[in-house]
């Protein structure tokens, strides 16, 4: 298991490493025209503290319409979360699956734009700044 974690994370780190600088976000998508947010993301991000990191997401279908499971493989570990679509914003729960981290968890909202690009904020519970994270779709 921890071999299939490892592989994960360098998998992570090496595809953001490839995306090199932040690309230039589209508007906000409309409120009645968002795009199928559905599929695997590379992710920047800087946390609360201002360390930058970077890796994957993946959003899945949930069991709920507009209801989203979301899974990031991110340099620090592991985490799962789930969503809800409400117009152009995707507001979720997340929690760390790391055995060391059994109790890192929080909360966070994402914009979704024209081009299905995340961006928004992710909070750790406890901690009242919040990390920043964008998401950009890989080509399919």
């Amino acid at each position: 298991m921890k071999r299939i974690s490892i592989l994960f994370l360098l998998l992570a780190i090496s595809l953001t490493a490839c995306r090199g600088d932040p690309a230039e976000l589209g508007m906000d998508a409309s409120t009645d025209n968002v795009p199928n947010i559905i599929g695997s993301y590379a992710l920047n991000a800087v946390d609360p503290t201002g360390e930058e990191y970077g890796g994957t997401l993946t959003i899945m279908e949930g069991e709920q319409p507009n209801e989203y499971k979301m899974q990031w493989l991110v340099s620090g570990g592991i985490h799962q979360g789930m969503g809800t679509l409400a117009g152009n914003v995707l507001t979720f729960t997340w929690s760390s699956l790391a055995e060391t981290d059994q109790n890192v968890f929080g909360t966070g909202v994402y914009t979704i734009t024209v081009n299905g690009e995340l961006h928004g904020t992710r909070y750790i519970d406890g901690l009242d700044i919040p990390g920043v994270e964008t998401a950009y779709p890989n080509p399919k």
